[in-house]
């Protein structure tokens, strides 16, 4: 029996179509000019208390954060809005600014947590935000 087995592991052997492995396919980047690439600076939303917010470090109302960042998306539809909150600002301040992101189509948002806002502090070097 056990001759049988291999006289057939043997048949199916020599009779598979072996498969050639031609290496990993990778899609390398052509050559293009660096000098196009634009850096994608973020618009970075910041609640403060309630009814204190500051759009890119300047202090902005509600409708006036609502009109750059409509402003800023004409011009890239793809720039992200980091939205970073202190943990005493009650939710419905930030969710009126996620609503608000909604309603003009914002794309990228992103909400930091603490230990990612300590990271970028540090990396600023002591600069908040």
């Amino acid at each position: 029996m056990a001759d049988i087995a291999f006289l057939l592991i043997i048949f199916f052997m020599l009779t598979s179509v072996y498969s050639s492995n031609f290496g990993l396919q990778y899609g390398l980047p052509k050559n293009e000019d660096p000098a196009n690439v634009q850096p994608l600076e973020s618009i970075h939303v910041q609640i403060h208390a309630l009814g204190q917010y500051t759009v890119d470090r300047r202090p902005a109302t509600l409708p006036q954060i609502a009109g750059y960042i409509d402003e800023k998306l004409r011009q890239n539809p793809k720039k992200p809005v980091i939205v970073q909150t202190n943990p005493d600002v009650p939710y419905y301040a930030t969710i009126e600014v996620l609503d608000m992101c909604k309603q003009l189509k914002v794309e990228n948002i992103s909400i930091p947590t603490g230990s990612e806002m300590e990271m970028w502090r540090a990396f600023m070097g002591g600069i908040a935000p």
